[in-house]
């Protein structure tokens, strides 16, 4: 079925000119001219110009074969753009769209030159994602007709537009190009004029932090991005983020965010000048984080860095039966995993009580199971019956596994390590769930801190397919090759790192959402216009947000702690306003109020 064209009539901004024919360029013309507008493309490469005319025929052609569009359609689309290498070509245009490369110099000219040719009624509009508006637009004879139209890569299929407004920008310049970009079926998020704005503004420091663990060696690139993609349901990993965006386009984004904030996440990662240096600067050079089978390519090849199949040669231990502390949604959680993969498996808590209701709690789970058809009733019930409640440790004598899952205090967890070194049988392996302690702490808790060992899983713990593993320095080489065989048993994907806050997940999300809180602290967006940009710029499953109330304020507030007291930035520092909601008692979805409010259950 064709997708009807909207009414440029609804409009004052008709014929738009769009400077620089890249793939961004050409990926606004394209949705310009289907949007029915009047299209005029400007180059100063013919090639290029070429190349953008060529791109729409191939994209529109595409549009015909999947029924999209028709054939008239496609026509009259086409019919709407004419390309130029002359700016001269915009003298008659109601808006300029200005996509030319992230420089001061490039686009200032590109300016001046437009301030002699446009009409002065002609709004000006940069796609800088690092400049700023306002210096761009200070330069212009009519700066109140400047402000910035960040669209997103591809253009077509994104829906964001972050709308950036300077102090010198006129109120109805911004309606128009903001009534525009609901015209083009686009989400416009109004902003200020800031290095990155919103979303490139929380994405880039993220992926800075990313890289900078990388290049500290902390954790295989392959196990960063697994972990992003798993434990946070992310599209893409960081890494591979960095090198489909380019090394050298991320490191001008965060050179101009750390000039402006002077924060030290913004300071680009070493390892981003020499990749950029070297002309590593990802796909489109064939080699960046990752290697490509050839320049702008997506397909990953195997390199000296790609880990090999079954590497681990360490002969690890025999695990047959597994026990789990706790008695909360993780432990039972836990719990369920094991006995689905065919371990027996014995669910101690602080009493017998509170242990046949962990197992009551996993006994309903089964069977939202096999109403949904994942299982049948009769595996439900085997599954149910290797799990022994159990309301005193001493019931893990024989379990060869012992994996905690109590209370995330210190105190509390080097307490049950202690139990647990008495009762479990030498040879046993001795692990928690922590998310944020040391692990280290627990095994010097025991006589045997070789056995201790970190296994994060995350919440809930059937669903999420991610284990973070925890090393120390204390830990031996076969218990790291029995967890690595037993998460592959119970069909989790277990990715390695060392003993420190945060662990990879967490210390890569945290700031991410410390930063959104500040965003907002400092009256930049609103939590409205963040969760959107997140998730319709940054492909996030949830907005900052709408993840905080989920996580719950406190739960945030303590990782946060932890993070800032062990790596003691300033950057991560936790910004008032959480402090001041937990404070309040305001928690998040599990009181009823967060960053939002919530109706009572």
């Amino acid at each position: 079925m064709a997708t009807p064209l909207s009414d440029p009539s609804l409009s004052p901004l008709r014929t738009i000119a769009v400077v620089g024919l890249g793939t961004m360029g050409t990926g606004i013309a394209e949705v310009l001219a289907k949007a029915g507008r009047e299209v005029v493309g400007i180059d100063i490469s013919e090639a290029q110009a070429a190349k953008c005319v060529a791109a729409l025929e191939s994209s529109t052609a595409r549009g015909v074969e999947r029924g999209r569009l028709t054939e008239q359609d496609r026509a009259e689309i086409l019919d709407r753009v004419r390309t130029s290498t002359d700016l001269r070509a915009a003298a008659d245009a109601d808006l300029v769209i200005e996509v030319a490369p992230e420089s001061y110099e490039i686009k200032q000219q590109i300016f001046r030159e437009l301030d002699g040719i446009v009409r002065p009624e002609t709004i000006m509009a940069t796609g800088t994602n690092a400049l700023s508006v306002t210096r761009l637009a200070a330069d212009s004879a009519r700066p109140e007709r400047v402000l910035g139209l960040h669209f997103f890569n591809p253009a077509p299929a994104m829906r964001l537009v972050e709308v950036v407004s300077s102090v010198l920008t006129a109120p109805a310049a911004v309606t128009a190009v903001t009534d525009l970009a609901l015209d083009l079926g686009k989400e416009p998020v109004a902003v200020g004029d800031r290095p990155g704005f919103v979303a490139d503004g929380l994405l880039f420091g993220y992926l800075n932090q990313a890289a900078a663990m990388y290049e500290a060696k902390y954790a295989s690139r392959e196990d960063i991005d697994a972990a992003m993609r798993l434990g946070c349901g992310l599209p893409m990993g960081p890494l591979a983020l960095l090198d489909m965006i380019g090394v050298d386009t991320a490191r001008t984004v965060l050179e101009a965010m750390y000039a402006a904030s002077r924060d030290r996440l913004h300071a680009p990662a070493p390892i981003l000048k020499q990749l950029s240096e070297a002309g590593l600067t990802g796909r489109k050079a064939g080699r960046g984080f990752y290697t490509y089978e050839a320049p702008g390519s997506g397909t990953v090849v195997r390199d000296a860095l790609t880990p090999l199949e079954g590497g681990n040669l360490v002969p690890g231990r025999e695990i047959r039966s597994v026990g789990v502390a706790g008695s909360g949604t993780m432990a039972s959680g836990i719990a369920e995993v094991f006995a689905k993969a065919g371990y027996e498996v014995v669910l101690a808590a602080r009493s017998e009580e509170k242990a046949q209701t962990a197992k009551a709690r996993i006994g309903k789970s089964l069977s939202r199971s096999v109403d949904k058809g994942r299982m049948t009733a009769e595996a439900a019930a085997q599954t149910l019956d290797r799990i022994t409640p159990a309301g005193s440790y001493d019931a893990f004598a024989d379990v060869d596994l012992a994996v905690e899952a109590v209370a995330e205090d210190l105190e509390v967890k080097r307490q049950l390590f202690a139990a647990l070194d008495k009762v479990c049988k030498p040879g046993a392996i001795l692990a928690t769930t922590t998310s944020s302690l040391p692990v280290v702490a627990c095994a010097r808790a025991t006589s045997r801190p070789q056995d201790v060992i970190g296994m994060h899983f995350f919440n809930p713990a059937p669903a999420m397919k991610l284990v973070e593993v925890v090393r120390t320095v204390l830990t031996a080489d076969d218990v790291h090759a029995t967890v690595r065989e037993v998460c592959g048993r119970i069909r989790k994907h277990a990715v390695d790192c060392g003993d420190r806050a945060g662990f990879i997940v967490n210390a890569l999300l945290f700031p991410y959402l410390n930063n959104a809180i500040k965003m907002v602290q400092e009256h930049y967006a609103s939590l409205d216009d963040i969760d959107a940009a997140m998730k319709l710029g940054g492909g996030y499953p949830m907005g900052p947000f709408e993840l905080l109330d989920v996580v719950g304020l406190d739960v945030s507030l303590a990782i946060e702690k932890v993070l800032h007291r062990e790596f003691r930035d300033p950057g991560l520092a936790p910004a008032p306003l959480l402090e001041h909601l937990v404070a309040a008692g305001c928690l998040g979805r599990k009181t009823g109020r967060g960053f939002r409010e919530y109706a009572k259950r």
